[in-house]
C-alpha cells in the first residue's frame, strides 16, 4: 500500500519537529520537507515548507500554521500559495503515532 499526502515528523512535538513527506495531486507529486520556524509574530507559521526545484534546489513553497478550533483545541494547517493548495494535518484512520500526520486537502472558501 502506498501512503500519499503525509508528513513524518522526527518527534511527537509537532511545533518543534522537522519532517519530510509527500503531496500527490492529479497533476503532480511533490516531496516536501518541513523545518520549524521561530518568530515573535503570532501570525507567523510554525514551519516553512520546502520542495525541490526541477534542478534539485530546495525552494520555500509554503508554511504550516498552528490554529485553534472552536473548542480551543490546537490543530495545524498547511498552505502552498502558488498552487492554491490548502490542507489540515491529522492522523490517518487507525494509527496512533502522533509524529505521522496525514495531509487532508480542503478547498478555500470564497
Amino acid at each position: 500500500m502506498n501512503i500519499t499526502n503525509y508528513i513524518q515528523f522526527d518527534g511527537d512535538n509537532l511545533e518543534t519537529a522537522k519532517g519530510a513527506g509527500l503531496i500527490s495531486t492529479i497533476d503532480r507529486d511533490m516531496d516536501i520537507k518541513v523545518v520549524p520556524f521561530e518568530s515573535d509574530n503570532e501570525k507567523a507559521p510554525t514551519h516553512r515548507v520546502y520542495a525541490k526545484s526541477p534542478r534539485g534546489h530546495d525552494i520555500e513553497v509554503g508554511g504550516i500554521w498552528k490554529k485553534e478550533n472552536q473548542d480551543g483545541k490546537p490543530y495545524y494547517t498547511l498552505s502552498i500559495r502558488k498552487l492554491r493548495y490548502n490542507a489540515n494535518l491529522g492522523r490517518f484512520p487507525g494509527q496512533d503515532d502522533a509524529s505521522l500526520q496525514a495531509i487532508i486537502e480542503w478547498e478555500p472558501r470564497d
